[in-house]
């Protein structure tokens, strides 16, 4: 079952000091998803922002929050992120000691619950979990630091998991995070994802550029496409 393609400008790439005014032009430039990336200097090897920074971003977009948790252990806060603001809710299946029951506790809180691949996390972590998720996101980059390159065998990853994700019957979001531009976003698209997290290739060139950014990543995927059916 495939969507439209849809963007989630990441806020990691965003001017910090100006967070309400960017999220203000993300949506009126017609964004898709805010995706927000937290991080805790353990789990990853950065350190971005927690509850309180989604709680104050909340009134300046009506759009759904897509809250990526790089923490561990996960479960003491996935309450205060939901109670943030948060939408969508994603966690690493490493990042906890039960990952079934950290979905469980997303889904009972009223918010999408979404399973996050590493670059080195095996496909068959997800064989169990299909049933309850409404989210995967694969990380084209080790999970981090903003402005890294994309890895290629998240090309494989994304299709296989679309094959999945198409023999459940279930509508599951396939996200893809990480080394995202003009260039990866068709071929990303190509391999089945439908929702693009992208932070550089969103948030350059300013508010005035926000526009046009997010019409080449939502664009050139169907562009691509007519191409390859001979359209």
């Amino acid at each position: 079952m495939q969507h439209p393609v849809r963007i989630a400008p990441s806020i990691l790439s965003a001017d910090f000091a100006n967070l309400g005014q960017e999220v203000r032009a993300m949506t009126a430039a017609g964004a898709d998803y805010i995706h927000v990336d937290v991080m805790d200097g353990h789990f990853v090897p950065n350190i971005t922002i927690g509850p309180s920074v989604i709680a104050a971003l909340r009134p300046h977009s009506a759009l759904p929050f897509d809250v990526h948790l790089m923490i561990t252990p996960v479960d003491p806060f996935i309450a205060e992120f939901a109670a943030a603001g948060a939408d969508t809710i994603t966690i690493h299946p490493d990042a906890g000691y039960h990952v079934h029951r950290s979905i469980q506790h997303i889904k009972a809180l009223g918010k999408r619950a979404g399973l996050a691949i590493n670059p080195g996390t095996p496909l068959n972590v997800v064989d169990h979990l299909l049933d309850d998720i409404d989210l995967l996101l694969v990380m084209s980059v080790n999970p981090g630091f903003g402005g890294q390159d994309f890895i290629p065998t998240a090309l494989d990853k994304l299709a296989a998991l679309r094959q999945r994700i198409d023999a459940s019957g279930r509508a599951i979001d396939l996200e893809v995070d990480g080394g995202i531009n003009d260039a990866t976003a068709p071929q990303v698209i190509a391999a089945g994802a439908d929702i693009l997290a992208a932070g550089s290739a969103c948030f350059r060139g300013g508010p005035s550029a926000y526009a046009d950014n997010i019409q080449r990543l939502r664009g050139t995927p169907a562009v691509a496409r007519s191409s390859a059916s001979g359209g």
